[in-house]
């Protein structure tokens, strides 16, 4: 027999199996020896009181052992199958190619950038020189945006598709098993690399195709149907269904779709800047301590607030993490956050956004371009303010809240280095004035946050995209294009690597 039963356990004993086994067994109500095992379904930290607890969905077997967890995707062979095209190889792209493995189709996966090894070189290059890479940088190659900023798998994606299966895939590549239990599941910027490689290894010993340095410059066409693309080396490739996942930074794709006359729209996106903290002020918040737990993670806050009408919100936040330099070219500043899988960097980090809707730029009603050249302005400001190398402008709290130059700056985890601006002479005035709002605000939710301690670091931009391709909801097909899918974050339909895969994997299942 199983029970399922909720329980409340106290960081001191939350590695200790034998007292949760006899905490369960005292709540249902048998011998502990009649216990054969346990299994923790779900796991997550509860600190709204002061003392702050774990949260476990635990089952216990009564009588019987435990079932042990297995996940085995059925693959078929596809060398000689009927082929898809996927440009991109982020995760909307590579799980839809692992989706056309069970479903019988060939993937041939087409990625612009490099393999996930040979990306490190060209970050390095990124925050040691402040060199950016167009094609091979923290946004284009194996594995996308996600694989070198973070790893995050938490969603609200549940009713989109199957989330579940999106973690067992991680963990059958090499994720540990706790992704499939913690409220926030997260892999890490460390592992995450790895992971993805088994992934593409997998695919090509199915049959299926991986290319890299394969940038798309057309997508062909003949009577309204898909038939192929052309890459930059003048090669095609022809296959009748085409995945376009290529994220929210191909802008050469935008551009593609806009001279071939095909529908693009507008879409609102938020922008704003990433604040990092030291790590100990938010443990000492959220745990209510002096001093983290040993058995707790470094902690995440997630605040919301309305400022005249506008919502602000933290977004992609990051504990022990490193604020990254995300630019795709030249010239301009973009910053995100990332993790290790032990988060045990001394600052934590989140963006910090407000959104940007089409009314903010009247242009938008008639261009769908505007906000992406909004977005682009932005961040080419940013990077004229920070002086060159991808330094970025930056500013202590509460000097931006007061509107002053910071003297100096606080130690922070930017490698190519910040320099002391007002932002508000980078950020548009609707933004700057949201933000300003909203910071001391959150100090009130949260204690220690309002601090000079942080630092604001500009900009965050790239939280989706600020364009959107039109589809059918039913076929998933481009409205002018048959055998043409628009999918996940680029095309303005997911948002992270949960709901990219899920994307991928829902494209697949809409080919006949």
């Amino acid at each position: 027999m199983q029970k399922e039963i909720e329980l409340a356990v106290s960081p001191d004993l939350i590695l200790d199996e034998a007292a949760i086994l006899r905490m369960g067994a005292k709540k249902i109500g048998v011998a502990a020896s009649r216990i054969g095992g346990i299994h923790i379904r779900k796991r997550s930290i509860d600190g709204r009181s002061r003392q702050v607890v774990y949260r476990l969905r635990v089952i216990f077997y009564i009588d019987e052992s435990p079932t042990p967890f297995t996940y085995t995707s059925n693959l078929k062979k596809v060398k000689d199958a009927k082929p898809v095209i996927i440009i991109g190889a982020g995760p909307a792209g590579l799980f839809a190619a692992y989706r056309c493995l069970e479903r019988g189709f060939k993937p041939i996966v087409l990625e612009r950038g490099k393999a996930v090894q040979d990306r490190r070189r060209d970050l390095a290059r990124i925050n040691r020189e402040g060199v950016v890479n167009p094609e091979s940088n923290y946004c284009f190659g194996e594995g996308g945006a996600g694989t070198y900023s973070d790893g995050k798998l938490y969603t609200r994606s549940d009713k989109r598709g199957d989330v579940q299966k999106v973690l067992s895939i991680f963990v059958e590549h090499g994720a540990d098993e706790d992704i499939l239990v913690n409220a926030r599941p997260h892999i890490g910027t460390n592992k995450l690399p790895h992971i993805i490689q088994l992934m593409r290894e997998r695919i090509v010993e199915q049959g299926g195709e991986v290319h890299f340095d394969a940038k798309v410059i057309d997508i062909l066409t003949s009577g309204g149907q898909a038939t192929g693309v052309k890459l930059a080396d003048g090669s095609t490739v022809n296959a009748n269904n085409i995945i376009v996942a290529t994220g929210h930074s191909a802008r050469d794709i935008f551009y593609l779709f806009r001279d071939k006359g095909w529908l693009l729209e507008a879409k609102p996106f938020a922008l704003g800047v990433r604040i990092e903290h030291p790590q100990y002020i938010v443990d000492s918040a959220q745990y209510h301590c002096v001093e983290r737990h040993e058995n707790l993670p470094p902690a995440y806050y997630s605040l919301v607030e309305q400022v005249d009408g506008r919502g602000v919100f933290s977004f992609c936040m990051c504990p022990g993490g490193i604020i990254a330099p995300c630019a795709t070219d030249q010239e301009e500043i973009v910053v995100n956050g990332w993790s290790p899988s032990k988060r045990n960097n001394p600052h934590a980090n989140s963006g910090t956004v407000t959104q940007i809707n089409l009314e903010d730029i009247p242009a938008a009603i008639n261009n769908p371009f505007a906000l992406l050249e909004f977005q682009q302005a932005v961040e080419q400001k940013a990077f004229q303010a920070g002086g060159g190398a991808l330094v970025a402008p930056a500013q202590r709290m509460v000097d931006f809240v007061e509107g002053r130059l910071s003297n100096d700056l606080p130690n922070h985890s930017y490698k190519p280095g910040t320099k002391s601006v007002e932002l508000k002479e980078v950020l548009p005035d609707f933004v700057h004035k949201a933000l300003q709002g909203a910071l001391p605000r959150f100090g009130k939710k949260m204690k220690g946050y309002y601090t000079n301690e942080a630092i604001l670091v500009g900009v965050e931009s790239r939280t989706s995209s600020p364009l959107r391709i039109p589809r059918d909801k039913d076929s998933l097909q481009h409205p002018q294009v048959a055998g043409l899918y628009p999918c996940a974050e680029g095309a303005g339909y997911a948002g992270g690597i949960v709901s990219a895969a899920i994307d991928g994997m829902n494209c697949i299942d809409a080919i006949n």
